[in-house]
C-alpha cells in the first residue's frame, strides 16, 4: 500500500487554505472533483475526508483524510501560539482506481492485476 502525506506550517493559515492545497494537488493528479466531509481525528480539528468522483464508476470514493492540527499537540513542539498547522494523508490506491476505473482494490494487487493495463500506461506521466 502507497501513501501520501504532507504538512504546512504557516502564520495564519486556515480551512481554506487546506482546501485550495488540496484542489492543486488532486487537480494535479487529474481528479479535479472533490468533495469534504466532516469527520474526526484524534490529532486534528477541524478534520475532513476528502472525496473525488469517479467518472467512469459513477460514484464518489474517499480519497483520503485531512485537517489543521490542534494547538495541544502544537505545543509540545515549541511552535509559536499564532502558527498553524495544515495536515493531510491519502492512499495513492484509490487514485489509481479513480483515474482506471478500477472498482475493486484486488484488481491492482495480487493474481488478478491486469498486465496489459499497466503495459499501455507510462509510469511517469510529465507536464502535470
Amino acid at each position: 500500500m502507497g501513501k501520501v502525506e504532507g504538512l504546512v506550517c504557516d502564520r495564519g493559515l486556515t480551512l481554506g487554505h487546506l482546501i485550495g492545497v488540496l484542489h492543486e494537488f488532486f487537480t494535479r493528479l487529474g481528479l479535479p472533483k472533490l468533495r469534504f466531509k466532516p469527520a474526526y481525528n484524534p490529532y486534528t480539528e477541524p478534520s475532513m475526508e476528502i472525496f473525488s468522483y469517479s467518472e467512469g464508476l459513477k460514484k464518489w470514493m474517499e480519497v483520503g483524510n485531512s485537517g489543521m492540527f490542534r494547538p495541544e499537540m502544537l505545543r509540545p513542539m515549541g511552535l509559536p501560539e499564532d502558527v498553524n498547522v495544515i495536515a493531510w494523508g491519502l492512499s495513492l490506491e484509490r487514485p489509481t482506481m479513480i483515474l482506471y476505473g478500477i472498482d475493486n482494490i484486488r484488481d491492482l494487487f495480487g493474481h488478478r492485476v491486469n498486465l496489459s493495463l499497466i503495459k499501455r500506461n507510462p509510469i511517469c506521466r510529465l507536464g502535470l
